[in-house]
């Protein structure tokens, strides 16, 4: 038996924000929006705020959520949700507001913290209040999963939370939101979405509807995803992204994601590394780890962006697609772990805890290799100043 999650609404196209005021007031009367000061800042929050104006509604903000989002960013927007009683929630900005608001929705109704649901210890019994969800980057597919990933601010761990009351009640995706997202934003969430459309094809739990919704949005990534970092104001491709992504959290929030979401994880925990970059930073190395375990699924994806592979053997194919991935991060300028400055004793400190909680997340278990704890340490080292023109992790 197959199940597809999604959303119970979503509305998509371009000036689609200004939805946000009738969608609101179809669900509550009062909103929180949950956002970050850049949101603030450009002054996507104060449009949000006249289009819930527009429909006679009230509202409250928290616009504190980092990066990453914390268990501490959790609790103060809880905080505010409780004392100004709000019955509906807005989330807008990238997949960090978008997955605080998720924790916001199903902690206001259900009991204790949003530690206690980790690893389907506890299940949200009580429905949540419902979630708008408004992506400003074409990378996460929040808007449309069932997943959300908080840091555990006292153990230093992302938890990955997925249970179906966590999905939004309606995804707004606007294209035209994406267009202030600067190149390097651009490049790190673009090839976020696009190691959730692979991890998601390439899982042990994917199934034929994940299937087509992941190599749409390959195929759509690898197309424009080079045009949307090169120029911003590309609409087209900007649109083809913000499809593209949505369709690969469709994906994986159905089919799960593999050994790259487990091992970025600890990175954004430890090092505050953003979670598009710190899966960029490890897809080309973990592909090639797990190809010979997944052949003839990554020559089905090679063969597809590039027809003239069908008259090669798979594994030829899996091996270009690899490639394709190095060149795609080398065109984007992708950093490793040395470049990006995270510290090599503290990194070597690290990786032990690093790899355990890689483990202990449950994602690595959906690899096609599934690796051991040495392997994983192994290839953080890799990683960690992987060469996207030469290197080559041995099988």
């Amino acid at each position: 038996m197959y199940e597809l999650l999604v959303p119970s609404r979503v509305v998509y196209g371009r000036n689609t924000f200004a939805e946000v005021g009738p969608q609101a007031k179809a669900l509550g009367t009062k909103a929180l929006i949950v956002s970050d000061p850049v949101m603030e800042k450009i002054g996507l929050v104060a449009r949000c705020e006249q289009y819930l104006q527009q429909v006679g509604m009230t509202f409250a903000k928290y616009t504190g959520v980092d990066t990453e989002p914390t268990d501490v960013h959790v609790k103060e927007a809880l905080d505010v949700c409780r004392s100004e009683q709000c019955d509906v929630i807005i989330a807008l900005g990238g997949g960090s507001s978008i997955d605080a608001a998720k924790a916001v929705a199903v902690m206001i109704t259900n009991e204790g913290t949003i530690s206690d649901y980790v690893g389907n210890q506890k299940r949200f019994t009580e429905k949540p209040l419902p979630l708008i969800a408004i992506p400003t980057t074409a990378g996460t597919g929040s808007e449309v999963t069932k997943v959300t990933v908080i840091i555990d601010t006292k153990t230093d761990v992302k938890m990955m939370i997925s249970q179906p009351a966590l999905l939004p009640a309606v995804a707004i995706v606007d294209p035209l939101l994406t267009i202030s997202c600067p190149p390097s934003v651009t490049a790190a969430t673009g090839v976020d979405a696009l190691c959730h459309a692979i991890e998601a094809y390439i899982s042990r739990r994917a199934h034929p509807v994940t299937d087509v919704l992941a190599l749409s949005a390959i195929e759509a990534i690898i197309g424009h995803l080079r045009r949307a970092y090169e120029n911003g104001q590309d609409i087209e491709a900007r649109e083809k992204m913000a499809i593209a992504a949505m369709k690969a959290g469709m994906a994986f929030s159905n089919a799960s994601v593999t050994l790259v979401h487990g091992m970025s994880r600890p990175i954004g925990a430890l090092f505050h590394v953003p979670h598009g970059v710190s899966n960029a930073m490890l897809l080309p190395g973990v592909l090639e780890f797990t190809k010979d375990s997944a052949t003839e699924r990554l020559a089905v994806i090679a063969q597809l962006i590039n027809p003239q592979l069908k008259d090669v053997s798979d594994a030829e194919a899996a091996d270009a697609l690899v490639e394709e991935v190095k060149q795609l991060c080398r065109d984007l300028h992708i950093p490793n772990m040395k470049t990006w400055g995270i510290d090599k004793a503290a990194f070597d400190k690290a990786v032990d805890k690093m790899a355990a909680d890689a483990l202990a997340s449950g994602s690595p278990a959906n690899n096609p290799r599934v690796p051991t704890h040495g392997e994983i340490v192994a290839l953080y080292h890799i990683c960690y100043d992987y060469q996207y023109d030469t290197n080559t992790v041995s099988h």
